[in-house]
């Protein structure tokens, strides 16, 4: 068999500079009928179709004449590769002949030729002797008024024949047929792919996927996993990489849609997908789970094979199929594309790869090519693009269906199906998207909602913290929704595609699209003043989140208007509410009693009402509101543990805090007409952080604050009215051994308790601003790590610092003077 890398070599110019010609056929195969028809020709073909190559075979698409006609000389110029096999009789035929002229012409203009010597060696073909020299001496008689021609076929003959080719004479047909398909498709190349215009972005992500696959060592068995959201391009890239390197492998075999098959037929029409197309038996008898498991265990475990089983969405369904490594031949590889990482994980792929959204410049080109056809935007559309690609961002199933749906519309139509889609997505994008979310238990459906209505891009510990609240048990359902794609966790922010979004949105929305009072979640101000404005009950209404910066984005912030607050009384099932800084008329007499999260920014009323039972209460956040007190009389608030009244200028009191015993955080900070602290405060075992910062009127914090012993962080920044701060510390450095942040700067302090050195938990001290002289010993706290005095103008005298060993000097700073 003559070398292929000179094959390689002479047709890899001719396939590039053919790119934009748009080929019919894979291959064309020209060979004399009575020589190979039923034999060679046939098998080669056979394996042809089983590797998905397209061949024209002339014999059985066209007529036989004597001359050749405009179809077959089409049929030869929109092939990829043109085949020669030639056998005994092949230079007999005139036809075939007349095939190799016009094969000789494309060869000289740049397409690949490959000739295949079957039973004849090349050395004969070349110097047209024996078989040849008697069939050109036949045709010279026959043609002596058109002996040109003669010459043109030997000419055509003899260049054919000394490209680099395979030579079959006294060989094995398998192993040569094998060789020849490995050729072909490596000559195809990225273009032996049934995609299109579809794949833009994804070669580098292919590569990738080779580089993790370890195709060049055929040691072992290797499972890798693709994964990433609905639409991504999943099997896109599967398809991609199973068209790259389908020829390096015995068998292959892809399954489209293993869910899908698997709950119509079970495992058993999974395995009969898998055996049929690695083994090429069309009509292979399996009958039960068993018999099938036992071919893959005992037939693939001799072949080197490529697997890849797309849309797997239960680990069952691997399980089931007996896809074992150790059943699998040496240098198998095994490619499991599914939405959810967990499952990849559990199956124990050696890696996953994350398909990645497109970049701004393949967007664009995938959108070119499907809204105008074309590589580039059509003038008078460049503004409009720009508004498709940010609203998918970087999401290719978004991208094909916005652009096959705008393509040949004018600007008008584009205007309109934009505004139309900021209200309603469009069916084929949330359609898929759809299938994922259905997937979902219901407690993960409402993390899903609650993300998508309110918390794309929080902090992940803010967002945990109130669907905990909610009930949502977040640690698991959080993960669940990142191992299934649903979203990203950014630098500690919680991210979710805009089209996700828009599918929560739809999904509140959609059984009652016109009447918000009857959806499960409100966060736009339009909705929200349409719902308060009816007063009318609100069963199904759950969580309402009014926030200005969504309204900046939105554009809504001319339209807001004053809201009726006695609208929030028919919100009586409401279990969260977070309001920020709206304008609201009226009076408030009622609150749900089944909040448990209340956040409202400038709350304007001078107490909770009355009516309000918040035994459900976990958090209350009231900051820069108008509120004197809380409420009047006691409330039992046993599952309050953070209560935030900060910069509550008109707070002059704090209820008991024996009704709020399990409080772990509490914030008063620049509330300046607090004048004390009820001394109730030492019952609250809990208590980790505790700001008082800028409380001007604060003038003195009761002693029994040595109760507190779980405080971590006390701030009393800015507090200079403490009648006996001396007394204070006293017994706070004493017993509140648990302490790690301690504030007292501009506090007036003339001096610093030796007692201070007690802390040995202090990680930061701030002492800035205050009138002592000298800082007693603290070369005992060992953990501290930050310590303030700049601006503690009679400071004279430096302590010895901790131990270097336990606090290097470099970890510490000092901002003195």
């Amino acid at each position: 068999m003559v070398t292929k890398t000179a094959i390689t070599n002479s047709s890899n110019q001719s396939v590039s500079s053919s790119r934009k010609m748009t080929w019919k056929y894979h291959v064309f195969v020209s060979f004399r009928g009575e020589d190979t028809r039923n034999n060679f020709t046939d098998h080669l073909v056979g394996a042809f179709h089983r590797k998905g190559i397209v061949a024209f075979k002339d014999d059985i698409k066209l007529k036989k004449g004597e001359d050749i006609s405009s179809d077959l000389l089409k049929a030869i110029e929109g092939s990829q590769i043109l085949i020669v096999i030639f056998s005994r009789n092949y230079a007999s035929s005139t036809w075939c002949l007349r095939e190799l002229a016009k094969i000789a012409e494309r060869k000289v203009l740049g397409q690949p030729v490959l000739p295949i010597f079957y039973d004849v060696s090349p050395s004969e073909v070349r110097k047209q002797s024996g078989d040849f020299e008697k069939a050109f001496t036949d045709h010279e008689d026959k043609f002596k008024e058109n002996l040109e021609e003669v010459q043109r076929w030997r000419g055509a003959l003899t260049q054919v024949a000394n490209l680099s080719g395979f030579d079959l004479k006294d060989k094995p047909e398998y192993a040569a047929i094998e060789k020849i398909i490995k050729v072909v498709t490596s000559l195809l190349g990225d273009k032996f792919s049934p995609l299109g215009d579809d794949v833009v972005g994804m070669h580098s992500q292919v590569e990738e996927l080779e580089n993790l696959m370890k195709l060049d060592s055929d040691d072992d068995v290797r499972v890798v996993g693709i994964s990433g959201m609905s639409g991504i391009g999943k099997t896109t890239l599967g398809k991609a990489l199973y068209g790259r390197i389908s020829n390096q492998f015995e068998a292959c075999c892809y399954i489209d849609d293993v869910s899908k098959t698997y709950g119509g037929d079970g495992p058993v029409g999974v395995q009969k997908q898998l055996l049929c197309q690695t083994l090429e038996e069309e009509n292979l008898q399996i009958c039960n789970h068993y018999m099938a498991s036992n071919l893959i265990r005992t037939r693939l475990c001799q072949i080197k094979s490529l697997v890849i089983l797309d849309n797997v969405d239960q680990v069952e369904q691997l399980d089931k199929l007996a896809m074992k490594r150790e059943w699998l031949g040496t240098g198998s590889r095994l490619v499991v594309i599914s939405r959810d990482c967990h499952i990849l994980r559990e199956h124990g792929v050696d890696e996953v790869y994350q398909v990645e959204l497109l970049d701004r410049s393949n967007a664009l080109q995938l959108f070119c090519r499907k809204a105008f056809k074309s590589n580039d935007i059509v003038s008078g559309y460049t503004d409009l693009t720009n508004d498709v690609l940010k609203y998918a961002r970087g999401l290719p199933l978004a991208i094909k269906v916005l652009g096959s749906f705008l393509y040949g519309r004018d600007v008008s139509e584009w205007r309109s199906a934009l505004e139309r889609l900021r209200e309603n997505p469009m069916a084929g994008i949330t359609d898929v998207l759809r299938i994922s979310f259905d997937g979902l238990l219901e407690t993960e459906k409402g993390i899903f909602l609650d993300i998508a209505c309110f918390f794309d891009y929080k902090h992940e510990t803010y967002v945990k913290k109130i669907l905990d609240i909610r009930g949502f048990h977040p640690e698991i359902g959080l993960t669940v929704l990142q191992d299934k794609s649903f979203i990203t966790c950014e630098k500690g922010y919680i991210r979710m595609h805009d089209l996700f979004k828009e599918l929560g949105k739809s999904i509140v929305r959609e059984k009652s699209p016109k009447e918000p009072r009857k959806w499960s979640r409100l966060w736009d101000y339009k909705d929200a003043r349409k719902v308060m404005s009816e007063n009318m009950e609100t069963k199904n209404l759950e969580a309402v989140v009014l926030e200005r910066y969504y309204f900046f984005k939105t554009n809504q912030l001319q339209e807001m208007s004053t809201l009726r607050a006695d609208g929030l009384a028919q919100m009586n099932r409401l279990k969260f509410l977070i309001l920020d800084d709206l304008n609201f008329s009226g009076s408030l007499n009622f609150l749900s009693s089944e909040l448990g999260y209340l956040c409202w920014e400038k709350y304007p009323f001078t107490c909770l009402p009355s009516s309000f039972r918040p035994d459900k209460l976990v958090e209350l956040i009231l900051p820069h509101c108008n509120i004197r007190q809380l409420w009047k009389g006691t409330k039992p608030l046993r599952n309050l543990t953070h209560l935030d009244l900060s910069h509550s200028r008109n707070l002059i009191m704090m209820q008991s805090f024996l009704e709020i015993p399990n409080l772990e955080f509490l914030n008063l900070e620049g509330c300046i007409k607090l004048v004390q602290i009820d001394p109730s405060i030492g019952i609250l075992r809990r208590l980790s952080t505790l700001n008082l910062k800028n409380c001007t009127n604060l003038v003195s914090i009761p002693n029994k604050i040595f109760g507190l012993s779980s405080l971590k962080s006390l701030n009393l920044s800015g507090c200079p009215n403490f009648c006996d701060p001396i007394g204070l510390l006293l017994p706070l450095v004493s017993l509140l051994s648990c302490l790690q942040h301690l504030d007292l700067s501009f506090c007036n302090l003339v001096q610093i308790p030796n007692a201070i050195g007690w802390l040995h938990c202090l990680e930061t001290l701030n002492l800035r601003g205050n009138n002592f002289v000298t800082l007693p010993s603290i070369k005992e706290l060992f953990k501290l790590r930050k310590l303030k005095l700049d601006h503690c103008k009679q400071l004279k005298y430096l302590p010895e610092l901790p131990s270097k060993t336990v606090l290097p000097v470099r970890e510490t700073y000092y901002i003195v003077g």
